[in-house]
């Protein structure tokens, strides 16, 4: 999860709310590419979660890599909780999962190089230490108990908040992981259509990248459990923003809805205070209970955004979300499936040719599906795996258009990237579904061989 912000300046207008957002607008040669992606950690001889501190350890790993890699730390009253180096961060979700959130990069080519050079100094840390790191998008064995919380105020704070909504809040935050895609925008204009396609495609990607079939030990009924988690997670902060494809979508918009958000959190002189459930409506009128009087920062705001998960959002740039953590292929997949759709005019406007005639109902219904059957899933008269034939086509399209070489000229484009989705395309089988056929065959049940066979 994010890094605080800090400093920012008191708002002073309530149109800097917007104007935040927008100022992330670039024109397209300035556009990036940021990968985010989540992995737990497990002891090799016990295959239980990392604890904080110890031999065998979150803490270790981390000053692994500092010592080894020229990372530099990142504390929190005390304790190492996250590493950085230039624009990249390494950071610790709330159950111990370490987080690689990647630099701005301009291609796929320079996201999957940092992805396997992370996974690289991991992997060296990890086996001095032994422990090990693996792609799912859901514990498959660890109960609740078995998964401490990491010492983060803000962690503290949500764990408290999340007894008290939904269902699921404390799974997601403990034995769940995730793979995230940050991309640009040029406009507001740019933003809506671009905003529209990611989240009408969240139920193809939930569905192409569905990799937690298992839960507590069982099979958890769900290609993407993950998915199911954030379905009954808090109603006020998740979900597919219906708003979005309505007529005056806008930055303004969204900022509407942000504010109806309940906060979690103000974060002050390296602590984090108690905000939870307040509004920032009242914040800017001096309202906020824990700090009576106080106006809040750009900072405030910009922490606030960080506290809404729907299935795509946007900041200062926009956030896909709705993927499973996995295998390494499946790390550069992602984000070369979202630029294809999205970096490429010819092929955003065929991607929103394709889902424009949705509404939300079925939008709704193809989330839920994604997560239970994956490319198997049918609503009405919609096949998710045909959906995806079309995305993928788009998305290939937009990739040869880029035209952005890698290997020294020697790969003319990025396709390649998205060779993953195509033998998906053609077996129908999802990473879950291989899990499937694994656990029904040569592993008879033992869930215990997921962690030799599929770490990193």
């Amino acid at each position: 999860m994010s890094i605080p912000q800090s400093g920012g300046g008191v708002i002073e207008s309530f149109d800097q709310l917007a104007s935040y957002m927008e100022g992330g607008s670039k024109v397209k040669d300035e556009w990036r590419i940021g990968t985010e992606h989540e992995k737990f950690g497990y002891c090799k001889d016990t295959l239980k979660p990392l604890p904080y501190e110890g031999e065998k350890s979150i803490h270790a790993v981390l000053t692994g890599l500092k010592g080894r890699f020229g990372w530099d730390p990142v504390e929190e009253s005390g304790h190492l909780i996250g590493l950085s180096k230039a624009d990249a961060n390494i950071s610790l979700e709330p159950g111990g999962a370490l987080e690689l959130s990647g630099a701005p990069v301009q291609t796929i080519h320079e996201t999957c190089d940092e992805v396997n050079a992370h996974l690289k100094e991991v992997k060296e840390i990890a086996d001095e230490i032994g422990v090990g790191f693996i792609g799912l998008g859901a514990a498959p064995i660890w109960k609740h108990e078995d998964v401490g919380l990491m010492p983060k105020g803000r962690y503290k704070l949500m764990d408290a908040y999340m007894g008290k909504v939904g269902t699921m809040g404390r799974v997601m935050m403990r034995r769940t992981c995730t793979v995230q895609v940050n991309l640009d925008f040029a406009s507001e204009q740019d933003m809506v259509q671009k905003f529209r396609v990611a989240l009408a495609l969240q139920p193809v990607a939930t569905a192409l990248f569905a990799n937690s079939p298992f839960f507590e030990g069982k099979l958890s009924g769900h290609k993407s459990w993950r998915s199911r988690v954030w379905r009954d997670l808090d109603s006020d902060r998740t979900g597919m923003l219906p708003f979005v494809f309505e007529d005056g979508m806008g930055f303004q918009r969204y900022v509407d809805y942000a504010l109806d958000v309940p906060m979690y959190f103000v974060f002050r002189n390296g602590k984090y205070i108690d905000a939870l459930g307040h509004s920032f409506r009242d914040f800017l009128k001096g309202k906020m209970p824990a700090l009576p009087g106080q106006i809040p920062t750009l900072s405030d705001w910009a922490d606030h955004l960080t506290t809404i998960f729907p299935e795509a959002r946007i900041k200062t740039f926009m956030e896909m979300r709705g993927a499973d953590g996995g295998p390494w292929r499946r790390l550069c997949a992602l984000p070369a499936f979202w630029v294809g759709l999205l970096y490429d005019q010819t092929s955003l406007d065929a991607a929103w040719d394709l889902i424009k005639d949705m509404d939300s109902v079925s939008r709704d219904e193809l989330r839920v599906a994604a997560s239970i059957d994956g490319l198997a899933a049918v609503v009405n008269d919609i096949k998710i795996i045909e959906l995806a034939r079309q995305a993928i086509e788009i998305s290939v399209a937009g990739l040869v258009a880029r035209a952005r070489h890698g290997v020294g000229g020697l790969v003319p484009d990025e396709t390649h990237f998205l060779n993953a989705l195509h033998d998906s395309l053609e077996t129908g089988m999802t990473p879950a579904d291989e899990l499937l056929q694994h656990f029904h065959g040569d592993w008879h049940g033992d869930l215990n061989n997921i962690y030799e066979q599929y770490s990193y």
